[in-house]
Formats: structure tokens, C-alpha cells, sequence
């Protein structure tokens, strides 16, 4: 594992310097050597060809003295891969990571910083770029975002007279029990990670993960225990049922496809499985999306960073790169190929976000994002979520008590900071 992290990061090993400053400025150099890249999207031969031919090949235009050794994982194995090559010395010159992800990494100073030039070099929607801040220090760029919205069947919600999305939980709940019908869910909250549903609502219901400086944990108030509480009510009202979930289905048609729900949280890439297994929905007009509300409205929005490491022994190739995977012109590609939102205002009126009409949502309700992580701790509260909140669906835990359990181990993980 770590021999496939690329010899480029062979410098931490030896001690040397990175070549960075404080300021964020590399050396100054030109940029030259071989750098490594490590990064969790670009999934399948499509993806493969379309960063090491196309996208890494104008790259090698600009700089033919620089040479990238790609390591490709997935989310799932990032930060086990991202942790182990800490652990060894053998840290990736350029890294994409999670949004969340750098606070932990950048506590650590295992991230370099980069100029704030950076964040104005480009139409960088500024929602977006806050995950890529750390103590008031840029150390990422947005490349693609992944949102969590909510969408609906338009068919379904005309045959039940309901005219306009609903404005609050109280709302949601009743018009998820007025469309339940034999077989058919009102709404199917969990076809997605249940830590970012629970996030999404927790953020609608006006409440927050973290202080703003990450050191106290804010979701322990009632209004972390009522978006919680949102799902034992819909699954007790026989409007959702966790057991039917379709996440972690690939290629599976989701429920909100299949006609087996009415309404379903879920994120811009649902267009590209309705055009490719049921492009019906789309030429009939039955997809609709609205963004979920609570005491304020709230989109759940996440996506993949491009930062540099601290140890590189090549910093100005590596900051050339991170510029360029940041560039429009990548950003759009790696947006297509994953049918993920851009993070830039002047892509809005390109091609691709007109033909996805969830990316083009997403774009447009931009001012409702909200972003998960906001502590040095995250890495280790994130994987405690879901299986920490999931008795409480599932058994007979309360919302409250599995809330309060969820603060004590986050709690104990900042404490250990």
C-alpha cells in the first residue's frame, strides 16, 4: 500500500524541508520532478482515462518537467490510506480529500498552505470554499460538490392534491403519511449515508456539529435529538422503513425510480441513473426537488478538495497541480463524469449543469449549504455516526439517549486533541 503512494514522497523520510513557507508561497522555483497524487474520485476505466489522458495531459502541456504518479483509491479507503502514509513518511504530494477533511489533516500539519490568491483565481463560490479554511488559513480548493437534497414525484404528488413542497418537519411528516400507499413509502430518508441524512435534518432543524472554534460539540441540544427524532416518527408512522433503503445498491434503481417511494433524500448524481436506466421520469417531467426545511432551509453540501502536503519534496510542482485540478476546465470534466455539482459561479451556464437539472438546483439554492466537519476531531467522530444513531431507527433506543452517546465519544475525541 504505501509503495503505491508514489516514490515523489520519498523526501518525508528524510527529514529535508518542503520548500514551503508560512505565508503559503513555495520556494519560488520552477515547477519540476516527479509528484504523486492520490485521489478517491475518477472511479473505472472512464475516470481513469479521463485524468491520467485528458486531464493530466494538459497538464504536462504547461509543465512538461513534471511528471504524476497516480494512486487511485476510494472514500472508503482514503483516510485509512491517507493515515497509514502519515504513519510511514510516505505522504502524497497532492491529496484530494472529503469536505471536513481538513481541519484534521491541517491541525496536524500534514497540509501546506496556499496562497489566498488561490481562493480569487477563479469564480470559487465562497459557501464553498469555507471547508477549505483552517484557523483562518486557506489549504484546499473546491473541485466537485456533492449535495443532499430532497427530490419528489411529481405524479405522485398531483394525485394527492399537494401543490407546493412542504415548509416545515411537522409539514414533511404529514404529507410523507398522506402519500403512503400499499407498497409505497411517503418519503425514504435513508437511501443515502445515514450520517449525512441525520446531518442534513440536524442543520434544517437550526442546529450545528461544532463551535465555531471545533473544540465544543453543539448537537447534543434538542434540536440535534429532534432530527433524530423525525426519523422513529416517519418509520412508527409506516411512512419509511429503514430495511428498504437502496444505498449501497450500485446500479440498483432507487425507490423514488422504482415508484416505491414518493419522495427521497438523495444528491445531484440520482439524474444521471434516471437518464441512464429510466429516462421516462425525465422526457414525462416526474422528477421534481426541493431543498429540506426545518426552522431554516438546508442543503447538505459535500465534494472533493485538491490540497498539497507539507512534506513535498517538489512544492512548486505540486501547487502547479493542485491549481490546474482546480482550474474550470478540469472541474467541469470531473463534474460530468461523477454527475457532481462544480464549485464555480462561471460553469453555471455551461452545457452540462443546464442538461442536470439537480445540478442546476443545487447551484441555484447555493445559499442554503451547509457543510459537515468543523473540528481537528472529525476523522474520528465522523465513523462514529451512523452506527452510533442507527439503534435508535433500528432498536429501541431513544433519539435522546443515542444523541447523548453520540456527544460523550465526540466529546472524548476532542478532548484527546
Amino acid at each position: 500500500m504505501l509503495a503505491a503512494l508514489g516514490a515523489g514522497t520519498a523526501a518525508a523520510l528524510t527529514g529535508c524541508g518542503s520548500g514551503n513557507s508560512d505565508d503559503g508561497t513555495a520556494g519560488g522555483g520552477p515547477a519540476q520532478g516527479e509528484i504523486s497524487l492520490l485521489t478517491p474520485i475518477f472511479e473505472g476505466s472512464d475516470g481513469k482515462k479521463l485524468l491520467e489522458q485528458d486531464i493530466l495531459g494538459a497538464f504536462r502541456e504547461k509543465h512538461p518537467d513534471v511528471s504524476v504518479k497516480v494512486d487511485c483509491t476510494t472514500y472508503k479507503q482514503l483516510n485509512e490510506k491517507i493515515t497509514t502514509a502519515i504513519a510511514g513518511g510516505l505522504v502524497p504530494d497532492v491529496l484530494m480529500i472529503g469536505v471536513g477533511w481538513v481541519p484534521p489533516f491541517a491541525a496536524k500539519k500534514v497540509l501546506a498552505p496556499l496562497p489566498e490568491s488561490f481562493a480569487t483565481a477563479h469564480g470559487y463560490e465562497e459557501r464553498v470554499l469555507e471547508p477549505s479554511r483552517y484557523d483562518g488559513r486557506l489549504y484546499a480548493l473546491p473541485t466537485v460538490m456533492a449535495t443532499r437534497l430532497v427530490a419528489y414525484r411529481k405524479d405522485h404528488f398531483a394525485a394527492a392534491g399537494i401543490k407546493k413542497p412542504p415548509a416545515n418537519f411537522a409539514e414533511l411528516r404529514a404529507m410523507a403519511k398522506q402519500l403512503t400507499k400499499g407498497d409505497r413509502m411517503g418519503i425514504d430518508p435513508y437511501s443515502i449515508d445515514l450520517r449525512q441524512c441525520w446531518e442534513t435534518f440536524l442543520f434544517a432543524a437550526g442546529g450545528s456539529l461544532f463551535s465555531a472554534d471545533g473544540r465544543k460539540v453543539t448537537f447534543t441540544d434538542q434540536r440535534g435529538v429532534e432530527a433524530l427524532q423525525f426519523f422513529k416518527d416517519v418509520s412508527a408512522d409506516g411512512s419509511a422503513d429503514y430495511a428498504r433503503k437502496t444505498e449501497g445498491d450500485a446500479g440498483a434503481p432507487t425507490n423514488i425510480q422504482s415508484g416505491k417511494a414518493s419522495m427521497m433524500v438523495t444528491g445531484s448524481g440520482l439524474w444521471k441513473q434516471l437518464r441512464e436506466q429510466t429516462p421516462e421520469l425525465i422526457e414525462k417531467d416526474l422528477i421534481g426537488a426541493f431543498v429540506l426545511r426545518g426552522r431554516r432551509p438546508a442543503m447538505l453540501t459535500g465534494g472533493t478538495l485538491v490540497t498539497q502536503s507539507a512534506r513535498s519534496r517538489h512544492p512548486e510542482a505540486a501547487r502547479a497541480l493542485v491549481q490546474h485540478l482546480a482550474a474550470p476546465d478540469s472541474i467541469l470534466a470531473a463534474a460530468e463524469q461523477r454527475a457532481t455539482v462544480p464549485g464555480l459561479r462561471e460553469l453555471r451556464s455551461s452545457e452540462y449543469v443546464k442538461g442536470n437539472r439537480l445540478v442546476d438546483f443545487s447551484l441555484q439554492n447555493l445559499d442554503s449549504a451547509c457543510a459537515e466537519g468543523g473540528t481537528p476531531a472529525w476523522m474520528e467522530i465522523r465513523e462514529k455516526i451512523k452506527p452510533t444513531l442507527e439503534p435508535a431507527i433500528v432498536g429501541g433506543v431513544s433519539a435522546a439517549d443515542a444523541i447523548a452517546e453520540l456527544g460523550a465519544l465526540a466529546e472524548s475525541a476532542i478532548a484527546r486533541l
